[in-house]
């Protein structure tokens, strides 16, 4: 600043020599001027100053502005897509819970259909348990009409179950000593069965009945039909004993000597024989 007055204060010549020393008035004009000068400079710096200032400031104004709506519009979506998620998750849960539910439905149905499935397997072992008792009841009631193999008097043979359920009680009232009864019964079997197996039995025994009960002359026609029916039967010899024995009742001793020779002759063998020879002698 001294510098500046120095220069102020003292004018050199063209050629370098000072020129006169100016008056102090001019020198204070001088100095006025220079300071206005001066201050004018500082104001119109201090003018622009402001203005650059100013234009920062409103530069920072706008660069926060758009800073804090490009914060709004992040706000808003981030608080958009928040919504969004929330609504999301909101339905997920919903989608979730109804699903569980469904879950927990399915899983109901199925013990439902567990336990009928159960049940009908029960149902279906006892049909099953009822259709094989039924089978074996089916198959118990047709063996009762199936044919079955018998011997009786050393004679085997295939009877029907009514045949030999017949026939077995018939004898079974013989052997009670019921001879009417038995008679009875043994005339309605021949009738019914005429081609039976049982029939040369059942013959003898209806022979026997009658002679019990006196009948003579049947008796005889019965035994006789044992022999002619199966001579081979078991019960012949005996039935022509017994045919020997009812001419000898009816007081033909002629006719019961001829069946019991017949006797001997054609069953030398049996125990009815022997007893024939040992009657034959009481005869004569």
């Amino acid at each position: 600043m001294k510098r500046r007055w120095q220069e102020i204060a003292v004018l050199k010549s063209p050629i370098g020599k000072p020129m006169q020393t100016l008056s102090i008035y001019r020198v204070g004009q001088i100095a006025v001027g220079l300071a206005f000068a001066w201050s004018s400079s500082l104001s119109h710096a201090a003018l622009f100053e402001d203005d650059e200032a100013r234009k920062a400031i409103l530069d920072l104004r706008q660069r926060v502005e758009t800073v804090r709506q490009a914060a709004d519009a992040s706000e808003k979506r981030q608080t958009s897509e928040a919504s969004k998620i929330l609504e999301e998750n909101s339905q997920l849960r919903r989608s979730m819970l109804d699903i569980q539910g469904q879950i927990e439905a399915a899983k109901q149905d199925l013990a439902k259909l567990r336990g009928q499935n159960e049940q009908l397997a029960r149902d279906l072992a006892d049909l099953q348990r009822r259709q094989k008792d039924l089978l074996m009841g089916v198959e118990d009631r047709f063996k009762k009409f199936e044919p079955v193999k018998v011997t009786v008097d050393g004679k085997e043979f295939t009877a029907e179950p009514a045949e030999k359920r017949d026939f077995e009680a018939a004898l079974a009232v013989f052997r009670k000593g019921d001879f009417p009864a038995a008679q009875s019964l043994l005339f309605d079997f021949l009738k019914r069965n005429p081609g039976s197996g049982y029939a040369p039995s059942a013959f003898f025994w209806l022979g026997n009945a009658q002679y019990a009960t006196r009948d003579y002359k049947e008796a005889i026609a019965n035994f006789k039909a044992v022999v002619s029916q199966a001579s081979d039967h078991l019960k012949a010899p005996e039935a022509l004993l017994s045919v020997a024995n009812c001419y000898a009742e009816l007081k033909d001793n002629r006719s019961a000597r001829r069946t019991l020779d017949e006797l001997i002759k054609v069953y030398p063998q049996s125990d009815a024989a022997v007893a024939g020879k040992e009657r034959l002698s009481r005869l004569k």
